[in-house]
């Protein structure tokens, strides 16, 4: 008997890991019906419709469109829609993904309802209960019945905190089959020329965490960061509407956009920011989903954060954290540019296959 299965997606990074496995799920017909929840957590064109574009994903079967909010009321809205999806579609099996709250609040109404749940990139942990992101993992891993895990350390992760083995399983990193799949399209993508910038020759920089972006003296810091950056190189900063609209209310966005150097942009597609990224000099992001696509990439990143939920990036890949801290980032930039900064090496099960795992192991269980 076919399987109906939804897959909730909410904001960018859940869209990056979506897209292979609504793909592979294509590809049994008999077994699968694959659905798509959108929640409408990131609901602008430029920060959603465009990832469905460039990832060939289909129309969402159900759009919750829960928009902005903090996060309770946010977390409170997706769960009363999402509920009303179970309740119409009657899924066999719901897979989340990641760390936003659509996640967390999906995951919870799973629970009650009796749904069995999947989490696509279990275990990571940050171990830093501050971050919003940190709580949302602790709380999805404990109610699923399938936790596919990106990493060893997030095997390791699971099992101290008392989930079953059976439930846990390691499948590397779906971000990186999405850019398997999109490369041909990222190498001919057109964005250096339109912006006039020439490879290896520019910083590509981003900043979108609530921590970061919400402190106005991170912000002004950020100011400052920037400009003895771009005494070194040029800055390419696709700027979050989040980032942008903090910026303007503390009447800091026209300091910033009058840096020497900078080139400030709106948030960038899918294939547009993949081939930025790979032909940057560096990338400087306090983003998750850059420290595992920069280290695919074999291209230097320093995460603007202290902790980081993917240790194997720094272990074995080109991930370097600095806080926020103006000394460190221009120590960071100057081995970079001196060609001090180490490669990424092989990384197990980070080969664009895991999509075809995940659903090796659904087809061959029972649920």
């Amino acid at each position: 008997m076919k399987k109906k299965i939804i897959s909730v997606v909410g904001a960018r990074p859940n869209f990056l890991k979506l897209a292979p496995l609504h793909e592979e799920f294509s590809k049994y017909p008999q077994t699968f019906q694959s659905l798509v929840v959108h929640t409408g957590q990131h609901y602008d064109y430029v920060m959603s419709d465009v990832f469905f574009r460039d990832l060939d994903l289909p129309k969402p079967d159900f759009h919750l469109e829960v928009g902005s909010a903090n996060h309770s009321i946010q977390t409170a809205k997706v769960m009363t829609s999402f509920e009303s999806v179970i309740q119409q579609s009657r899924p066999d099996l719901v897979i989340v993904f990641g760390d936003v709250n659509s996640t967390l609040a999906c995951a919870l109404v799973c629970a009650k309802n009796r749904i069995p749940l999947a989490h696509v990139e279990a275990g990571l942990r940050s171990f830093d209960q501050k971050m919003p992101e940190e709580i949302n993992r602790l709380l999805t891993d404990q109610v699923s019945d399938f936790l596919f895990v990106t990493e060893k350390a997030g095997m390791d992760n699971l099992l101290k905190e008392g989930i079953a083995e059976k439930k846990c399983f390691l499948v590397g990193n779906i971000m990186l089959d999405t850019i398997n799949h999109s490369w041909d399209k990222i190498l001919v993508s057109k964005i250096l020329q339109q912006l006039n910038l020439r490879s290896k020759e520019y910083i590509l920089m981003t900043m979108h965490r609530a921590g970061n972006v919400d402190s106005p003296k991170k912000l002004s810091q950020l100011i400052e960061i920037v400009r003895k950056i771009t005494r070194l190189k040029p800055v390419l900063f696709p700027l979050h509407p989040r980032t942008s609209k903090n910026l303007k209310n503390l009447g800091l966005y026209d300091e910033l956009k009058q840096i020497d150097r900078l080139r400030l942009v709106d948030p960038l597609g899918y294939l547009d920011f993949l081939c930025a990224a790979k032909d940057a000099i560096g990338v400087i992001s306090d983003s998750g989903g850059l420290q595992s696509e920069t280290t695919f990439l074999n291209v230097p990143c320093l995460t603007l954060r202290e902790v980081t939920e993917q240790p194997i990036t720094i272990e074995l890949g080109t991930n370097t954290l600095a806080g926020f801290n103006a000394d460190s980032i221009l120590k960071w930039l100057k081995k970079v540019l001196d060609g001090e900064t180490g490669k990424s090496m092989a990384i197990p099960l980070w080969d664009g296959k895991t999509s075809e795992r995940i659903v090796g192991i659904l087809r061959n269980s029972q649920w």
